[in-house]
């Protein structure tokens, strides 16, 4: 009987399970460098957390933009109930602020461009909108 030239520690009931390719038309195979996967990992991780960084900061920015509109809105607003108004204003109407001679201010129905040669204010400050919550919106 003829010895059989392959080595029996070389011969395998389950070759799928080899570190390395066991025979000409297999794929190869090759170790994995664990630190270059650790690394595109990393590199993916940073550049995603970074987007999500970028958009709540961006939310943050309209938000305090937001706040500031809301607290000049309500500054005005004081300002405004703090005027001469010998009317009632109603929402959704446009009126004009002005500054009077003795630096008091006053709210009229008529505009800027409305007073003709009898302009009765010293500076026109304003052109206000009241709005439903009866806090009121700068127009120009």
């Amino acid at each position: 009987m003829e010895k059989n030239p392959i080595d029996k520690d070389k011969v395998t009931d389950l070759p799928g399970l080899l570190e390395y390719a066991h025979h000409v038309g297999s794929a190869i195979i090759k170790p994995e460098d664990s630190g270059k996967i650790k690394s595109r990992a990393l590199t993916a991780m940073r550049e995603q957390t970074n987007m999500q960084v970028k958009n709540i900061y961006e939310q943050m920015q309209i938000l305090a933009k937001q706040m500031n509109d809301i607290k000049l809105r309500v500054e005005i607003s004081e300002e405004i109930y703090n005027t001469e108004m010998r009317f009632e204003p109603m929402p959704g109407h446009i009126y004009h602020l002005y500054r009077k001679e003795d630096g008091k201010t006053a709210l009229s129905i008529i505009g800027p461009n409305q007073w003709g040669k009898s302009a009765r204010f010293n500076e026109f400050i304003s052109s206000v909108k009241l709005l439903a919550d009866h806090t009121w919106e700068i127009i120009n």
